[in-house]
């Protein structure tokens, strides 16, 4: 791959759009003067998708915002820089946010390059990719924002976010953007894609249907309960999207996301775009074969929650791993029951092994995905939660029911706003399944910290104390802007 390329100072931004396209055939970086010419426009817009997938992003997107999750568990430590992002011990020169940083601010700027030549208006296909770049834009700055700023919730006007860059200014040094700011463009790029898409492609691209997912996400973390439920209620009812059948729930993530009605938009990955070690599902699964580290587990703390109605489809997205006797059969105890294979220090903290399947097995590659961004499922759960927090909890229930059913559930294992079974509130019963529904996906830290509660690990794992409690006032619940990137720029404050 040949790229030409220039760098903002301090934020490392590259001027270049590839031609990749998302199935990574063979091409050439498309130069400045080329994005000039709007025969070149669609395959540079396509190019924007793939630098998404590059490993820097999707990588580190996934990983970075999963790992301070408590649905997970570390067996141990690594030189990897996601044990910084596990244990909350982030550092001003961590490696994987670094790169993060660069490759996001990379697409935006590549984003920025076309937008600037293309006229609204000119024709729909014109308008269709300016649609397109500008969610992307949107997505990317929306990604940045709730890594290195502080939630929504939390004094959005003075808080530092991330900067907002809208031009490709190679004299820029911009400062950081107040978290409200952020939002403020982040809401703004997608009402405005939202209007000028009326192509529906497949769902390894944007469309209306996508910006209006992202719409929802963004105003839920923003806490506009009303506009959040609107446009999830309008993905919903737009009926392009279904969700998977029961049967076939277990087979979701091993199938591409283009053969996947439930899927509203993900990054396209082929066997060509297989990173085997360095791939997201390499932590979480080793495959017969050995490929992958498979070092990275469900927690125990969500296998209870799991574990209340154990025909609950969803189990079939972790996977114990048996010990084996010298003979290769299984390990029992002393009751018949199989013995789950453990990982740690002999005499310290001992994980059991259960494999995360959410990003393994794609096309039988055991360590490609597709990682699905948008879903009809978070739909269903962001309606039901801004209706929890708007006060009508029938549709809140209704929609935490309609999931819940999907899973295979029924009969005492759904909830009536007359029964909660235990749980103090609507909301808490709406968290608790969006928890067990989206799990491993990049959602649960930021749900529980938007939401003002702590994040509390009480599992066998690798965390710095145990029990660990990060408060959602933890000056940690963040990462650290790049020190690289601050020396470059003296216009960049870092985090607290």
């Amino acid at each position: 791959m040949k790229h030409i390329s220039k760098y903002f100072a301090g934020l490392s931004l590259v001027l270049l759009a590839t031609s990749c396209s998302l199935k990574k055939d063979p091409h050439d970086a498309v130069p400045n003067k080329d994005v000039k010419d709007p025969a070149m426009w669609q395959n540079a817009t396509d190019g924007n998708y793939a630098l998404l997938k590059e490993e820097n992003f999707t990588r580190n997107y996934w990983q970075i915002g999963e790992f301070p999750s408590d649905d997970i568990a570390l067996s141990g430590t690594t030189t990897d820089p996601l044990f910084y992002s596990y244990t909350y011990g982030h550092l001003t020169n961590q490696g994987n946010t670094s790169a993060y940083w660069r490759a996001a601010y990379r697409t935006i700027n590549a984003c920025n390059l076309l937008l600037a030549e293309m006229k609204e208006g000119t024709s729909a296909d014109v308008d269709q990719m300016m649609g397109e770049n500008l969610f992307l834009r949107a997505f990317v700055h929306h990604s940045l924002v709730r890594t290195f700023g502080r939630p929504y919730q939390q004094s959005p006007e003075t808080n530092l976010g991330v900067p907002v860059v809208t031009t490709p200014d190679i004299t820029a040094k911009p400062k950081r953007n107040t978290v409200k700011e952020v939002y403020d463009q982040v809401i703004a790029d997608l009402l405005k894609a939202k209007d000028l898409m009326t192509e529906d492609r497949s769902n390894s691209y944007a469309s209306k249907n996508v910006a209006m997912a992202m719409l929802a996400r963004v105003y839920l973390y923003k806490g506009q309960n009303d506009l959040a439920y609107a446009y999830a209620d309008s993905v919903i009812r737009s009926n392009r999207y279904s969700l998977v059948p029961t049967v076939d729930l277990a087979k979701y993530y091993t199938k591409g996301n283009e053969d996947n009605k439930e899927t509203i938009w993900a990054i396209h990955h082929t066997a060509q775009d297989d990173r085997d070690w360095s791939s997201i599902g390499s932590m979480y699964y080793t495959s017969p074969s050995g490929l992958g580290y498979g070092e990275i587990y469900a927690s125990e703390a969500y296998r209870k929650l799991l574990d209340k109605y154990p025909e609950d489809a969803r189990h079939s997205f972790v996977q114990p791993v048996i010990l084996k006797k010298a003979n290769g059969q299984d390990s029992t105890d002393a009751s018949g029951n199989k013995v789950i294979a453990t990982r740690g220090k002999a005499g310290g903290i001992q994980v059991q092994k259960w494999y995360i399947l959410k990003f393994s097995n794609q096309d039988n590659i055991p360590t490609l995905s597709s990682p699905v961004v948008f879903r009809l499922a978070e739909m269903y759960l962001i309606r039901a939660e801004a209706a929890a927090k708007m006060g009508n909890n029938d549709q809140a229930i209704a929609d935490v029911n309609t999931i819940r059913s999907r899973a295979g559930l029924s009969g005492s294992a759904l909830f009536t706003t007359a029964d909660l079974k235990g749980y103090a509130s609507v909301l808490d019963v709406v968290l608790d399944e969006t928890r067990l529904e989206l799990a491993f996906e990049s959602h649960r830290c930021f749900d529980v910290f938007r939401n003002n509660k702590n994040l509390v690990r009480n599992y066998p794992g690798y965390h710095p104390v145990n029990p660990q409690t990060i408060e959602y006032t933890n000056p940690r619940v963040v990462h650290f802007i790049p020190e690289q990137d601050i020396v470059l720029n003296p216009n960049l404050v870092q985090n607290p």
